[in-house]
């Protein structure tokens, strides 16, 4: 792909681009003017107490960013080594290297074909005596089925973890994703719905949890005897400049929510007649596609040399998440299991997202559309 030259008068259309308002950007001056830029600064607890606030959560810990954010989740577990936790092959990394570097065993489990997400089928599949944690994720605009999931973890005296990185605002059975973990998380990525260019976040209720990850995020330290430490933790602070933009951001996300489902409203009716595409879900068991990204499958054709064309022709796009079980950073001692997920196999080979966001206007995705529906129709090989 870096060698690929896109046409000479081609109009560049990014994947993504944040959207940075006249209000964020006060904010953050706001903050840089009053000197509230550390990671201990009061703005830290102003925005902590929003994101609390909007989740319905006891307590927001703020950190660098999302994938500190599973990590101390499950740090905070004091996982064995011969604990399991099931986790979706369909996902981004940072969720295999928590498990991992938690000291416990990853399992994983496939996904649905049509949202994209883990049900409790795909759990009990691979549930075993040894399970001591689900780890639910949701993927790409809708949600997992979190609900059943959780009554399952209930029922097996199981810990929930929520990653919930790409469901900021997203419903599930009328409750916010986010609030059935034990512990959710949460990251602030520049692609988020909530941005603070990174960043990320803890979502907790239970005041043990709470106690142990102010103390981890922040380098053991204790008030009361400030430079003397029980433990080798970590400086996983979020900056004050950081938490003012988050600050704004999270006002203005039933907006960005709105905007997406818009612009997928376009993209749907471009492709819903293809019998070359998969499209995504407007909804699912009741709760509406929130498009993080707007994903497509390509039924025949190549996934690899569509994006190829299109970066050509000044379209950027992004290849969906490759499975996790298939990664070349998996341990030898987790890959010894032969795994059998070919949804998962099937979305890491023949998808792809477009772009979406406030930098694209209608003529870009009807530009977009008109490129990709001109290469499907060319036959595939056979």
């Amino acid at each position: 792909m870096k060698n690929i030259k896109i046409k000479k008068g081609s109009k560049f259309i990014p994947v993504f681009e944040p959207y940075i308002s006249f209000r964020d950007k006060l904010n953050v001056f706001k903050a840089i003017n009053s000197k509230n830029i550390s990671g201990t600064a009061p703005i830290i607890d102003l925005f902590e107490t929003k994101i609390s606030k909007f989740f319905e959560s006891e307590k927001t810990v703020t950190v660098s960013n999302g994938s500190v954010a599973l990590d101390l989740a499950f740090k905070l577990l004091n996982l064995e080594k011969d604990d399991e936790i099931i986790i979706p092959s369909f996902t981004i990394i940072s969720c295999l290297s928590a498990v991992v570097r938690s000291g416990a065993k990853p399992i994983f489990c496939d996904i649905d074909p049509d949202s994209w997400n883990m049900t409790l089928d795909d759990v009990k599949k691979v549930y075993t005596k040894n399970t001591k944690a689900i780890l639910v994720v949701h993927t790409y605009g809708l949600p997992a089925d979190v609900g059943k999931i959780k009554s399952f973890a209930d029922e097996k005296n199981l810990i929930l973890i929520e990653d919930t990185a790409e469901a900021h605002g997203q419903l599930f059975d009328g409750k916010l994703c986010g609030t059935f973990g034990a512990i959710s998380t949460l990251s602030f990525y520049a692609n988020k719905h909530i941005t603070t260019g990174e960043g990320g976040a803890l979502l907790i209720n239970d005041k043990q949890y709470i106690e142990d990850a102010l103390k981890m995020k922040n380098l053991d330290f204790d008030p009361k005897r400030r430079f003397q430490h029980d433990n080798l933790y970590w400086n996983y602070r979020l900056g004050g400049l950081q938490a003012a933009l988050g600050i704004s951001q999270v006002d203005n996300i039933s907006k960005t929510i709105k905007n997406k489902i818009n612009q997928a409203k376009i993209y749907n009716k471009i492709f819903e007649s293809s019998e070359f595409i998969q499209i995504p879900l407007e909804e699912w068991k009741g709760s509406k596609n929130h498009y993080w990204v707007y994903g497509i499958i390509l039924k025949k054709h190549s996934r690899d040399e569509l994006q190829a064309y299109l970066l050509k022709n000044g379209i950027q796009t992004r290849r969906f998440f490759w499975p996790l079980h298939l990664q070349k950073a998996l341990p030898p001692k987790f890959s010894e299991q032969k795994y059998q997920l070919p949804v998962s196999e099937q979305l890491g080979r023949d998808g792809l997202y477009l772009p979406m966001g406030n930098h694209l206007k209608r003529k870009d995705q009807e530009y977009i559309g008109s490129m990709i529906n001109k290469f499907i129709s060319t036959p595939p090989p056979s």
